[in-house]
Parts: C-alpha cells; sequence; structure tokens
C-alpha cells in the first residue's frame, strides 16, 4: 500500500471563510478524503505541527508527498525544507500544487525562480492533454474544463520539463504549462497548476483522478542507490 503525506500550510482556511465553506477539513482534508478511495495510506500534515508536522519519521514513512501552501512560504523551516529534498533524491515521490510553485521545496529542487503571470478573475480554465499516453492521465479525456479558477499564464519560469502532460488555456488568452513532470535523483516530481483555495477545484472528480493517477505514478521504485566516489575498475587496466 502506497503511503501519502497531504502537506497543507492550512492558512486561508483560518483567516477567510469562502475557503472555509469550500473546504471544511481544510484542503489537505479534502485531497485526503478522495485518495483514501483508492485505498492507500493517508496522513495530513500542516504548518502549524511540530517541525510543520515533517518529522524524520513521517519522511520516512512517506512513499508520496503532496504539497500545497501559498501565504506562508517564507515561514517554512530551511531545514526541513533540506530533509524533504534528501527525500525526494532518495525516491519519495513529490506532487506540487497550484501555488505551491512558490514554495521553498519547489525552487530549490528546480533551481529557478518559478515566477508567472496570475489573475484572479474567475478565468474558466481549459487543460488540455498534451501526453494522452502518460499514465497520469489515465481515464481522463481530451481536456478538463474548470468553469472559474485562478488564470497562471507564461511565462513560467521553470526549467523544461521531462514530460509536458497538460498545457491550460484560459479564457483571458493565455496558456500554461499545467502538468509537468521531473525526475531528481530517485525521486519523481509532478507539479500540477489547478486548486485555487477560493474555488472547488478539489470537488472536480477529474482533477481528483489526475491527482490519484500522480500518486500511482510517484511512488518509489524499488530499486538500490547508485554508488558514487572513487571506483575500482571492473575490467584489468
Amino acid at each position: 500500500m502506497v503511503n501519502v503525506t497531504v502537506w497543507n500550510e492550512n492558512r486561508h482556511e483560518q483567516k477567510n471563510p469562502v475557503v472555509r465553506d469550500i473546504y471544511p477539513e481544510g484542503i489537505h482534508g479534502a485531497i485526503a478524503n478522495f485518495l483514501k478511495e483508492d485505498q492507500v495510506q493517508v496522513k495530513t500534515a500542516t504548518l502549524d505541527d511540530p517541525e510543520h508536522g515533517l518529522t524524520e519519521e513521517v519522511l520516512n514513512s512517506t512513499d508520496v508527498l503532496i504539497w500545497w501552501g501559498h501565504l506562508a512560504h517564507n515561514e517554512v523551516d530551511d531545514v526541513i525544507v533540506e530533509k524533504v529534498k534528501q527525500r525526494v533524491l532518495e525516491g519519495m515521490g513529490l506532487i506540487v500544487l497550484h501555488s505551491g510553485h512558490f514554495s521553498k521545496i519547489f525552487k530549490t529542487l528546480m533551481g529557478t525562480t518559478c515566477d508567472l503571470k496570475w489573475r484572479e478573475a474567475n478565468d474558466k480554465e481549459r487543460l488540455w492533454i498534451i501526453d494522452p499516453s502518460h499514465p497520469i492521465v489515465e481515464g481522463i479525456g481530451e481536456f478538463i474544463e474548470l468553469e472559474e479558477e485562478e488564470m497562471y499564464g507564461e511565462h513560467f519560469d521553470i526549467p523544461a520539463p521531462d514530460q509536458l502532460i497538460m498545457m491550460s488555456w484560459f479564457s483571458g488568452g493565455e496558456v500554461f504549462r499545467s502538468g509537468c513532470t521531473y525526475q531528481r535523483g530517485k525521486g519523481k516530481i509532478f507539479y500540477f497548476r489547478p486548486g485555487h483555495e477560493t474555488y472547488p477545484t478539489y470537488h472536480n472528480e477529474e482533477i481528483q483522478k489526475v491527482i490519484k493517477n500522480a500518486v500511482k505514478w510517484a511512488k518509489p521504485t524499488d530499486r538500490n542507490m547508485p554508488v558514487y566516489g572513487n571506483a575500482k575498475p571492473l575490467e584489468n587496466i
């Protein structure tokens, strides 16, 4: 069974009644609830938990970490960021959602600013499937349509993705690389754009399906770590 930890800074839910109404158990609770339908082992963690809920014990037992943050990126302890990074390099999967593009962990793993254009104006978003063969979009049609979402627009300052799975179009005319995969060390990373806190995006069954698929894709592979450093020759030289 895959062990998933859903991390959410959990600040909007405390400050904004609109967000509380949409996600009464928090964004982390909503995501955890639909993941449990897939018979995965799920726990949640938030910014204000001791060590942000990401103790060594939690991280070492996590196969896939899902990350949602927005207001409080700078409050995440650098020590915890480094621990998460090491676990990704060791093989833990990482799924970064929406405004997590500006999280310390995503920027650290990307090595770029991860900046973009944005607008909150009830744009329609149409997420076109660029790679229909990819397991993350299994069971999804040609596109996913969201009637209202926050706009993210290019240029998105990220490294070229290993695989570009989805491209969004917005009713204001912008486009955006919305489903991107990367490999760092042994770990697999998926960035998935939708999920602004004042819209019920994580109640959408197709969005849920993508995240469920991403968990299966991002889970660790069972192989030994490569050996680095000075090496003896395998042949006589």
